[in-house]
């Protein structure tokens, strides 16, 4: 194959010269050399072919996908040589090398630097940095006229204070994090908190740019920045109607408005019209009783006494 596939690690620099064709044909049919090459040295980890690219007038790479527990997405590397009027390819070098989906490990950060915001718990312990250019010495000037004024009117001071420098980083943290303008929340309203009564600025110079969010249900006890804004404003307008905006409004226009005596007329003539039908109900069994016994009697009454019936004597029997 002549297919060629780009270095993992691109260069600013200029593209390497391409060797001659005469190089080039043997570097490029050096693809089965570097295979073997590759099998030599770490066995049969070599999968599929993935191309050559040229290294300089003389160089080429062939690169082999890499059957490796753990390398998904490494290559094996093979470099070969030829100098100009060659008849055949040299190995020069074989290696793994991580591909464009290969897994790698995060860049090396210094001990000193790998401590991150919100790594401290409780009982941890972090010394600032030696030289911290944050702090000064508390006994000159922070700069900050209301702490320095205040210091000296007590007659109190800190050993370090926070310096020009460290105001600046701070107020460039703030401005810039999770409170300030350029948050999601501040570009959805058109309300800042410079305006609003829920936000507490702070003192000394930081209190020009930043203050103290006082609303439970917005950024409470957090700093933002005075373009900093929500929609839990102070001045933020109560929503038109009343109820739940989830659901449809109540129309009452189409209930029939009854006044309040008619309704217990109502209600009181309904009651009594159950009593009388309940009672119907339960009187109707007896009166039927009692109507059907007086139709008995009084039949009794009309019909005429039976007389007594004579019976003949019966022939006597003779013995």
């Amino acid at each position: 194959m002549n297919s060629q596939i780009e270095s993992p690690h691109p260069s600013a620099e200029a593209a390497p010269a391409r060797p001659s064709e005469a190089v080039a044909a043997i570097l490029t049919d050096a693809s089965e050399l570097a295979r073997q090459a590759i099998v030599e040295f770490s066995g049969d980890t070599v999968g599929e072919y993935l191309g050559v690219s040229f290294e300089d007038e003389t160089a080429a790479t062939h690169r082999f996908l890499a059957k490796l527990p753990g390398y998904q997405g490494w290559q094996w590397a093979a470099v070969v040589a030829a100098h100009p009027g060659a008849d055949h390819a040299t190995i020069s070098e074989v290696v793994l090398v991580p591909g464009p989906t290969a897994l790698l490990a995060p860049g090396w950060v210094p001990w000193e630097n790998r401590v991150r915001a919100g790594d401290l718990g409780p009982g941890d312990l972090l010394a600032p940095p030696p030289d911290d250019p944050r702090l000064v010495p508390g006994y000159t000037a922070s700069g900050d006229a209301a702490f320095d004024d205040l210091a000296v009117e007590i007659g109190l001071g800190r050993r370090q204070v926070l310096g020009p420098w460290g105001r600046a980083d701070t107020a460039e943290r703030w401005h810039d994090g999770d409170h300030g303008p350029g948050a999601p929340m501040a570009r959805a309203t058109k309300r800042a908190c410079r305006d609003c009564g829920f936000m507490v600025p702070l003192a000394g110079v930081l209190g020009t740019m930043f203050g103290v969010c006082c609303n439970e249900l917005s950024a409470d006890g957090h700093v933002v920045d005075f373009e900093y804004g929500c929609g839990a404003h102070s001045d933020t307008p109560a929503p038109a109607g009343a109820g739940s905006p989830m659901y449809e409004p109540y129309d009452d226009g189409v209930v029939e408005v009854v006044a309040a005596a008619d309704l217990v007329a109502t209600a009181t003539a309904g009651v009594e019209s159950v009593e009388a039908v309940e009672a119907e109900v339960e009187v109707a069994p007896e009166e039927a009783e009692l109507e059907g016994a007086a139709e008995v009697e009084a039949a009794a009454d009309i019909a005429p006494p039976s007389e007594p019936t004579e019976t003949a004597p019966a022939d006597p029997v003779e013995p």
